[in-house]
Formats: structure tokens, C-alpha cells, sequence
């Protein structure tokens, strides 16, 4: 029997996709990035156990309020991380006629082919874009997201990107020119969304007594964050949310 780990869901969500979805947050992720405002996902071994049938009908009761463009978000901590889990709940979604959507950092454990082929669209969190960089982000060398990025061209899968803007590291005009060219490169990509570093995460390293990467950084300016979406990435449609 598959049973997956996942920390919590939400009904009702309105920015992790199109229209109204249901978004379920899977326990766990080998990741460490500086901005990560939900350390409680981190540990692969939390959170609830249930398995693929179970989660399919929770999320089926929601069905109503999806109607034409809504579904479900599959989210983390990281999904990829849990793929014989992932894939036979989104085997179920697609007998029952749910939109699904993977918001995912690109970091999982090979193999992708056969979960894009049931996935609807990827919500892609893009931590950085060079090897230094990504690495000094997220704690992780590059080559699993450069893996997984070669599999949604291979398998043309529809791509939102979405890039936290962070004062003092992603915020400048040659980071963003450079992000810039570096989308323009990748196939099918419907929407870019920069996303304002902010602070809501902060009091659970507290709690979890965990030193905050990012200790003294101030919350990214939302008005600069959405001038900077209009000049380098209105022509992909997104927005700064």
C-alpha cells in the first residue's frame, strides 16, 4: 500500500494556480533555502499519514467550487521528494477529471517523465539561476533542478515561474536582466511571478530554535518588487501577488 506524508491542506486557495484550488502541502524537503518560510516542512518523517485514495477524496469534495479553470495544487515542502506518492494521487486526480498543478522547487529524485505526463501545469520556484548562486541559496549543488528542467522541456509541460526577489541578493537590475535571459531560454513558460521576500516565516525558526538565514534582512518593498515585474516580465502576463 502507498501512504504519503503530508504536513497540511487548504481548501480553498486562491494564488497557487488558476481559479480556485484545493493545496496540499507534502511533508518534507532536502532543500535549505535562505528565504524558506515553512522550516516545519523540512523533516520528511512528519506529518500525516494517508494514502493516495484518501487524499483523492478529501480533495474531490471541492470539486464544485473548482468549475472550469480551478483544481489542485500539489505543494511542500517539496513533492517531487514523495514520486510513487505523487504519481498515483495524480493518477486518481486525472480519472476524476481534477486540474493538477506541482508547485515545486525542480529538487526530486529522477525519473520525471511519467509524472509530467499527468500533470496539467508546473509552478516552478526558481531559487537562483548559477551554479554558485543556487547553491549558496538553497544549501544544494544544481544538478537535480537542471535535471528536472530538462524534463519539462522534453515533455513540453506548461510553466509558471515564480523568483523571490530578496534585498541585497535577487533585487538588482543585472540580476534581474540576467533572470530575465535566463527564462527566455526555457520553453513554455506562460507567466513569470516575482514574489517580495517577506518576514511571516521568521518566528517559527524561533520556535523551532533554528538560527534565521537571513537574520537582519529587511522585507522586500512591494511597490519596487511589482516595477520590476513590469519592466522585465509584463510580456509573460504575471504579476506581482
Amino acid at each position: 500500500m502507498i501512504v504519503g506524508h503530508i504536513h497540511s491542506m487548504e481548501s480553498m486557495g486562491l494564488v497557487d494556480g488558476p481559479g480556485i484550488r484545493s493545496v496540499v502541502f507534502f511533508q518534507g524537503c532536502a532543500l535549505r533555502c535562505k528565504f524558506c518560510h515553512n522550516p516545519d516542512t523540512w523533516e520528511f518523517q512528519g506529518g500525516e499519514e494517508i494514502t493516495p485514495e484518501a487524499l483523492v477524496k478529501k480533495i474531490s469534495r471541492f470539486k464544485p467550487y473548482f468549475k472550469q479553470n480551478g483544481g489542485v495544487t500539489f505543494s511542500g515542502g517539496e513533492p517531487l521528494m514523495q514520486p510513487e506518492f505523487l504519481l498515483k494521487t495524480l493518477k486518481l486526480c486525472r480519472q476524476e477529471g481534477i486540474h493538477t498543478c506541482i508547485d515545486t522547487a525542480g529538487f526530486g529524485q529522477g525519473d520525471y517523465d511519467e509524472i509530467l505526463s499527468y500533470t496539467n501545469l508546473v509552478l516552478l520556484d526558481l531559487k537562483e539561476i548559477t551554479e554558485l548562486a543556487y547553491e549558496s541559496m538553497t544549501g544544494r549543488p544544481m544538478e537535480r533542478f537542471n535535471e528536472f528542467l530538462k524534463a519539462l522541456e522534453q515533455n513540453s509541460t506548461k510553466l509558471w515561474i515564480r523568483h523571490v526577489v530578496v534585498p541585497g541578493l535577487t533585487d538588482s537590475e543585472e540580476h534581474m536582466q540576467e533572470l530575465k535571459e535566463y527564462i527566455d531560454r526555457i520553453p513554455n513558460v506562460e507567466k513569470v511571478e516575482l514574489l517580495p521576500y517577506h518576514l511571516l516565516g521568521a518566528n517559527k525558526y524561533e520556535v523551532m530554535n533554528l538560527s534565521y538565514p537571513l537574520k537582519g534582512v529587511p522585507a522586500m518593498d512591494k511597490e519596487r518588487t511589482k516595477q520590476l515585474q513590469k519592466t522585465y516580465f509584463d510580456q509573460y502576463g504575471g504579476k506581482q501577488c
